[in-house]
C-alpha cells in the first residue's frame, strides 16, 4: 500500500535518482534543441514498476525539475497528485505504455517543420539522410476525425483516443498527428530523444530538398543499417546536447539555460 506522505513533504516516485534526473535532462534538451517550446512532454517507463510511468506536472518542460517529477499509472493518472496540475495528454503516454511492452520513453511534441508531413498526406516523412534512418519509407500519420469525429479539439484527452493513438504508431518510432504535432517512441529515455530531435531535422531537410528537384531518399536497407550504427551512438548525442542545455557541469538547478 502506497504511503501518504506528511504536510509539505514531496509524494515519494520510488525510482532511481538518476532516471529522473535523467528525465529532466530530456525536458531541457528537448527545449534547446527545439523540439518542445512552453508545451510537448516527455515521460520514461518507472524502473521498479512497469505498470507506472514517470512524468512532470503540467508545466513548460525548459522548467522542469526533480520535484516537478511524478509516477502515473498506466490509465493514466497520477499515483498521488497532491493537488498538482497534470498534462491533459498523459494518456498519449499511458496508452503507448500499456499496448508497446517494449518502450521505455515517449516524447510528444509541436515541432514546426513535422507540422506540415501530418497535413499533406500525399507527401510522406521518411528517411533523407543516415540520422533519421529510423524513419524508413513512411511514417504513419494518426487522424484524430477518425477517432474523435469532427469537432474535437485535436488533443488526446482520454483512454480511448490514446489507444486509437497507440494503434497508429503500431510497431513503429514515429507517428504524426494531423494539425497537432507528432510522438517519439523508443526502448530508452536517450533514444527517444534523438528520435524526437531528428524527427525534426530530417522533416526540414526533406522540405528544402523538395525544392530543388527530386528526392533520392534512403532504401529500407540503408535506413536499417544506419538505425544500427545510430543506435550506438547516441550517447554522443546526449552528453553534447546535456552539456549546452544543462551547463558544463551537467546540473539540473536553476536557470534551464544558465
Amino acid at each position: 500500500m502506497l504511503r501518504r506522505p506528511s504536510q509539505g513533504e514531496l509524494p515519494p516516485l520510488d525510482a532511481d535518482a538518476a532516471l529522473v534526473e535523467e528525465l529532466v535532462a530530456a525536458n531541457r534538451i528537448l527545449f534547446h534543441q527545439g523540439v518542445v517550446d512552453g508545451f510537448g512532454h516527455v515521460s520514461v517507463r518507472h524502473d521498479k514498476h512497469r505498470d507506472r510511468f514517470l512524468l512532470a506536472r503540467s508545466m513548460a518542460p525548459a522548467l522542469v525539475t526533480s520535484a516537478d517529477i511524478m509516477a502515473f499509472a498506466l490509465d493514466g493518472e497520477p499515483i498521488l497528485p497532491e493537488g498538482r496540475a497534470v498534462y491533459v495528454e498523459r494518456f498519449i503516454h499511458s496508452e503507448i505504455y500499456r499496448a508497446r511492452p517494449d518502450v521505455h520513453a515517449v516524447i510528444h511534441s509541436h515541432s514546426p517543420s513535422v507540422i506540415p508531413f501530418g497535413v499533406v498526406k500525399r507527401v510522406p516523412l521518411r528517411a533523407i539522410y543516415h540520422m533519421a534512418g529510423f524513419l524508413r519509407a513512411s511514417t504513419p500519420i494518426f487522424e484524430i476525425r477518425s477517432a474523435a469525429g469532427p469537432a474535437s479539439d485535436m488533443l488526446i484527452r482520454d483512454r480511448k483516443l490514446g489507444a486509437a493513438l497507440a494503434r497508429a504508431l503500431g510497431a513503429g518510432p514515429v507517428v504524426l498527428m494531423r494539425g497537432h504535432g507528432s510522438t517519439a517512441a523508443a526502448g530508452n529515455l536517450r533514444q527517444a530523444v534523438f528520435r524526437a530531435v531528428y524527427t525534426e531535422v530530417n522533416a526540414r531537410l526533406q522540405m528544402e530538398a523538395m525544392r530543388l528537384g527530386r528526392v533520392t531518399y534512403l532504401n529500407d536497407e540503408e535506413a536499417a543499417n544506419a538505425t544500427a550504427t545510430n543506435s550506438r551512438q547516441v550517447d554522443r548525442a546526449w552528453e553534447l546536447w546535456k552539456m549546452v542545455a544543462c551547463g558544463a557541469d551537467g546540473a539540473l538547478a536553476g536557470n534551464p539555460r544558465g
